[in-house]
């Protein structure tokens, strides 16, 4: 039985980059770093952001930019400090999808290595209530 998401790997071509821009962007705390030590298939670095672990691995096979992403959930009133951020690092904005009243806001950016991120500000029971009130024409 599935238990839950054991964790979230990204592809990078550079892990002490993708590091930097994960400690700033993220608040997150690095829990291993492999090193010249290959346990995996390359060598990767570990952290918890938000309290997920997520793995970044060193590659030069990265794939074309796509929707494929993960979104962190964070405060409506924290939208401009994650803007401001992300322009700080000069990442690439995606626009964002049309949204429906009340499902919530989100800032769509690439990393170095055209990994997309969302940082969403609602959740899934105002979705769900979102897109069942447009199903039925409530407002």
């Amino acid at each position: 039985m599935i238990e839950g998401v054991s964790h979230i790997t990204f592809i990078v071509r550079d892990l002490e980059r993708t590091s930097k821009l994960f400690k700033d962007l993220f608040d997150a705390r690095e829990v291993y770093n492999s090193g010249e030590n290959t346990f995996s298939l390359s060598k990767e670095t570990f952290f918890i952001i938000g309290g997920q672990w997520i793995a970044i691995m060193e590659d030069e096979n990265i794939v074309n930019k796509t929707y494929h992403h993960i979104a962190f959930k964070i405060q409506e009133d924290d939208i401009d400090f994650y803007l401001n951020k992300i322009a700080k690092h000069q990442l690439e904005l995606r626009p964002p999808r049309k949204r429906i009243k009340g499902e919530g806001h989100s800032i769509y950016f690439y990393d170095y290595d055209q990994n997309l991120f969302e940082l969403h500000t609602g959740t899934l029971n105002q979705r769900l209530s979102t897109y069942k009130k447009a199903l039925h024409n409530v407002e």
